[in-house]
């Protein structure tokens, strides 16, 4: 008797607690139910985009923004090409087609992953300068490639286009790459970019392609089928080494300057070639890249070749990055051309250059096409 009176009150204890946590329980399914999520899960990021006053300065995050938003990067110079570093929203004013823009975002040094496709010309016009090429290309990479953050591919070309190494952060990798790199000359070729006539040979196609030259095609190949699928949330551009002497292409020059710009890749061309023997074609490769929003070369000496990589770098690397809804909401596919104007008086004066792509293509009504994620090297 006396074990059962001191029982009770556990009894009664245990009773109050089973029913405070049902309660608590109870409400906790409730807001389940009515948010989708549990109260404690991360919720997912509001679509509506942020004004420029509640984004952070100076971020080296990358920052996702919503879908319908056009993305432009831009770098700024002054006349002695020196990057500046201190614009604000207020300093510049967008346009899309001629019609004003309402900026949502301006953000500066961003400093994305980079996905960069190195293009090197084997064609007959480069036998004697390949050799410079390669070294190039591989100086480029040591000096830009970061381990475990940027990635590269090398391609080859002549009159048709070779993929020698796909996308890679792995550096001896890339090298190897480049160092099998080489000038297949066509059937009867005698050097200095003459070919003797004979009898032509059973793969007579392949052979003839191997001395000509289509840059245009290469361009658009890797567009087209290989920085559109590089790694998300990237800076994609294009290396280009070439005397720019276009023989053979299928595709013109506008052709590849629009899949590059659907891909959205910048295309640094670096003209070197047999300036002797061909010359270099300094006007179309100033075309292509700043068709591109990107700027070409013309080293004469190792020093200017590497001063083009620096700056390439600084381009890639120093940039700002504006963002606007565009008043034209049509999903047509159609071109729109962009430009970026100073206004603030001071900075007018000083002349500066701004550097961006001259326009970019509106997104379509159907689905938009997968992007791979990184793939990590074995």
């Amino acid at each position: 008797m006396q074990y059962r009176e001191m029982g009770r009150p556990v009894l009664l204890l245990v009773l109050v607690f089973v029913i405070v946590c049902g309660s608590i329980a109870t409400r906790r399914m409730s807001a389940k139910n009515e948010t989708g999520v549990a109260p404690n899960a991360f919720a997912s990021p509001s679509p509506t985009p942020r004004t420029r006053e509640e984004l952070p300065q100076d971020s080296d995050e990358v920052v996702k923004f919503d879908t319908n938003l056009t993305n432009i990067f831009f770098t700024a110079a002054d006349k002695n090409k020196r990057f500046i570093s201190d614009l604000k929203a207020e300093d510049i004013r967008v346009l899309e087609d001629g019609e004003p823009q309402e900026i949502f975002t301006f953000q500066r040094n961003i400093d994305l992953p980079l996905s960069l496709a190195i293009l090197i010309d084997t064609s007959a016009s480069e036998e004697r300068t390949l050799p410079d090429e390669k070294i190039a290309a591989r100086a480029f990479l040591e000096n830009v490639l970061r381990p475990n953050r940027d990635e590269a591919a090398i391609v080859s070309f002549t009159g048709e286009t070779t993929l020698e190494q796909g996308f890679s952060g792995n550096l001896e990798r890339l090298r190897r790459a480049i160092d099998r790199v080489e000038f297949v000359p066509p059937s009867g070729y005698i050097g200095g970019g003459v070919v003797v006539n004979g009898t032509p040979p059973i793969s007579g196609t392949n052979q003839s392609l191997a001395g000509s030259t289509a840059i245009w095609d290469a361009v658009w190949a890797t567009a087209e089928e290989l920085i559109s699928g590089s790694a998300e949330h990237t800076r994609r551009a294009i290396i280009l080494l070439t005397d720019g002497a276009d023989t053979s292409s299928r595709m013109k020059m506008q052709d590849a300057i629009e899949r590059a710009q659907k891909a959205d890749a910048l295309i640094y061309a670096i003209g070197i070639g047999d300036r002797y023997t061909f010359g270099v074609n300094e006007g179309d490769l100033r075309k292509i890249a700043e068709k591109t929003g990107g700027r070409a070369y013309f080293p004469r000496h190792e020093r200017d070749l590497h001063e083009a990589f620096a700056q390439i770098q600084r381009d890639l690397r120093e940039q700002y990055l504006v963002a606007y809804s565009p008043r034209n909401k049509a999903r047509d596919g159609s071109y729109r051309r962009i430009e970026i104007e100073l206004v603030n008086p001071a900075l007018k004066q000083r002349h500066l250059k701004l550097n961006y792509r001259a326009g970019y293509f509106a997104k379509t009504s159907g689905p938009e096409p997968a992007t791979r994620k990184r793939v990590q090297d074995r």
